[in-house]
Formats: C-alpha cells, structure tokens, sequence
C-alpha cells in the first residue's frame, strides 16, 4: 500500500525521494492537526474562562445587592443553612424589615432537594441570594467575606436527625464539627470579626432528668451522636471566644415545626402517611410512658434568633487576636409547654379529618429521649423571648401550608398533582 501511494503521487520520482517526500507530507499533516487540536482547546478555555468569568460577576452583584442594608442602624446577614427550615424563616424575617441578607446552603439531599429549592425560589422572590455551596470550602467563604463585609453571622447550615447519625456518622462530623470549626476560622480573620450566632439544640440535654431543662443544667451526657456534635459545638465555639474575641451566642431549639418544616420530623410525616392511609409508629418510653415534646412554633423561633442578632455584642478581635472580653450566651428557645406525642397525632386527625392508623411500640435505643421541656426565663429576661403560638394553633398553619404546598384534594382523598 505505501508503495502504491508513492506511484499515485510521484510518479517519475526516483524511491527514496518518494519516501523522504511523503514523509514530510505526514509529518506536516500531523503538525497541522495537532495545531487545529490545539487551538480548538485553547478557543474553548477561553470561552469557558468568559462564561466562568461573567457567571462570577454576575453572583458577586447578586450578592452585594442581596447584601445592602436598606433601614437605618441595619445589619448585613450571612445565614447559612439559608435553603432550610429554619434559615429560611429567619432570612426573610431579616430582609423584610431591612437588613442585608445573603445566603449560603449545599442544598443536600438529606431530605427531598426539591423543597429546599422551593425555598430558595421564595427567597428569591425576596431579593435574596444563595450562594450554592459547603461552609466547609474556605477559599469560597473567603470570597463572600472579601465582597461583603458581614456584621453577623446566623449559622443554621447543620446535619440534622437524631436517627440518622446512626446511619451516616460522618455526615455530622463534616457539618457540626469541621464545618463549624471552618466557618469560625473565617469569622476570626475577618475584618471587622462578625457577631455570631448559632443553632445548637435542646438535644444537648441528653439524658439529664431535672425539668424544665435549664441553661446552666449538666449537658455531659449526650444520647446519640447528632446531641454529641452540638455539645461538641458548645465547646468549640466558646474557645474562639476565649481565644479570638468572637462575639457568640448559641440557641438550644426545641423542637421547632411549622409551615416549610423538615419532612423527616415527625408530625411532618405523620401528616403524609395520614393523608395516605399508610400507618404511623408512635413510640412509647418505659412503663408505657408516652413520649413528650415542647414543640415550638417557627413563627417564635424566629423572634428568638433575630433578639438574638439585635442583642449581640461586638466581636473584639482583630487581625485574628483578641483585644478584650466578649459575650458569649447560651439561651433555651423553646415554648415551655411539652405535649404527649399521642395529643400531637389527635390534633392532626381533626386537621386533616382522618382516623390516624398507629403502630404503637417501646422506643428503641436509637438516640431519641422520652421528654423535652425548657426553661426559657433566661431568654425571656435578656431577649425580650415570649412564645405565642400553640401546638393546635401551629398545626393548624402547618396542615394548610401542606395541603397547599403539596395539593392535596380532601373531596377526592388524593394529591391533585399525583
């Protein structure tokens, strides 16, 4: 074949000459493709960098304009966490009196992506922006700090569920602890520090048995790894104030539900498997002791962290060094009123008017404890902290978000959309 192509080519050249000839055909053929390759590479690059580089002006303007503060004596927020449940609520209660408010969440799939995205889309419609992405990534929250100079900080971002530890212990530690400890170190360097304030959790309590649970009660005792995580957090983020001058206030929730909640909390599923005619598990403690929680609406968990924000001290360092004291606070945000887990399925049978069909069993050993209740007279005294919604109440809210959320039809027993 090589031979018949030298006589297609060069007919009346002598062989060698033939060879040498086409030879250096090929070569020059190779040379050019692999310069066409090349340049094709390098247009592409270059697109790439523009599309890259316009999508990054475009979010750092999203963001400064997410940011500016549009009432006098105003803050600007970074929320994390800002796509969940919790720190949805408290982003849009912060823009819609005037604070600056930007958002970061990794929109994980613990639970359906899609309502935090339903979430993020209000939020949106509010003027507000969320930053996609981990607040274990340092070099991003270095940007965010480099284009908005934050006066606080509400960190939400966490890995709820006290079951799930048991399925995926890592995941805590990623967000509770490392995911912590990352944000912090970025608080320290910043210039000026922000004031913080965080979500622990009335798990801390573990299993303590003194009620109404109080701040200064012993928390050495947790009953599952999610409690562990937070205690763990406690700890660490007392150190940055020691160390750092961070100003700190931490918040022990308890058992926060309302409209956009958690489905895998439990009368979140307990409405979805009522509405299905799917049995629910209501677990029992020992001796057949119903399980009780202080349920507590989201509406005045709300209050309770932007109390917190407005009561915050000022951070004392700079250049990552304490120059003085700063406060560091621990408030119960509860609702002082635990209601038996049997009463909370009664109220959501006459919401929805549906007989509930209950397996109920002993509570297995999976981290959970029998009993909640706060002692919020600390939060009363320093935030002005004064829950008003009941459990019947806040059902009542939540039920309707649901049935309009999710479309359900009470005439045909059935989701509109399904």
């Amino acid at each position: 074949m090589p031979h018949q192509l030298e006589e297609e080519l060069f007919p009346s050249t002598p062989g060698k000459i033939k060879r040498r000839t086409l030879q250096r055909c090929f070569t020059s053929t190779s040379t050019m493709f692999l310069w066409a390759l090349f340049l094709i590479a390098l247009t592409a690059s270059y697109l790439a960098f523009l599309t890259n580089s316009n999508r990054y002006l475009y979010h750092e303007k999203m963001i400064r304009s997410s940011a500016e503060i549009r009432r006098s004596n105003g803050m600007s927020v970074l929320v994390t966490g800002a796509a969940g449940f919790v720190g949805s609520h408290v982003a849009l209660a912060l823009k819609k009196r005037g604070d600056g408010v930007v958002g970061i969440d990794n929109f994980n799939d613990y639970y359906d992506p899609s309502l935090k995205r339903s979430r993020r889309n209000l939020l949106e419609d509010n003027k507000i922006f969320i930053v996609e992405g981990d607040i274990n990534d340092m070099r991003m929250l270095a940007k965010l700090f480099e284009v908005v100079k934050f006066t606080h900080v509400m960190h939400l971002a966490a890995q709820a569920g006290v079951r799930y530890a048991m399925e995926n212990p890592n995941s805590y530690i990623h967000s509770n602890i490392a995911g912590l400890v990352t944000l912090l170190e970025q608080c320290k360097a910043a210039e000026p520090q922000p004031a913080i304030v965080w979500a622990s959790s009335s798990s801390v309590y573990g299993l303590n048995e003194k009620v109404p649970f109080s701040e200064a009660d012993r928390t050495d005792q947790p009953a599952s790894l999610y409690a562990a995580t937070k205690k763990a957090g406690e700890e660490i983020t007392h150190t940055y104030n020691h160390i750092y001058g961070l100003s700190i206030t931490g918040l022990r929730f308890f058992t926060v539900y309302g409209p956009w909640g958690r489905p895998d909390m439990a009368y979140f599923s307990f409405t979805k498997n009522i509405l299905q005619g799917k049995p629910i598990t209501v677990y029992r403690g020992k001796d057949r002791v119903d399980l009780a929680r202080d349920f507590t609406y989201i509406d005045d968990i709300v209050k309770g962290c932007v109390a917190s924000l407005d009561t915050a001290g000022k951070s004392t360092g700079t250049g990552g060094k304490k120059k003085g004291p700063a406060p560091y606070r621990i408030f119960n945000l509860g609702n002082t009123s635990p209601v038996t887990v049997p009463t909370l399925v009664n109220i959501l049978e006459k919401n929805l008017k549906i007989k509930a069909k209950k397996n109920v069993i002993e509570m297995p050993g999976n981290g959970d404890v029998p009993f909640t209740h706060a002692n919020i007279s600390l939060a009363q005294r320093e935030l002005g902290y004064n829950p008003t919604t009941d459990l019947p109440t806040g059902l009542k809210k939540f039920v309707k978000w649901y049935m309009s959320y999710y479309g359900f039809d009470h005439v045909k027993g059935s989701y509109v959309n399904s």
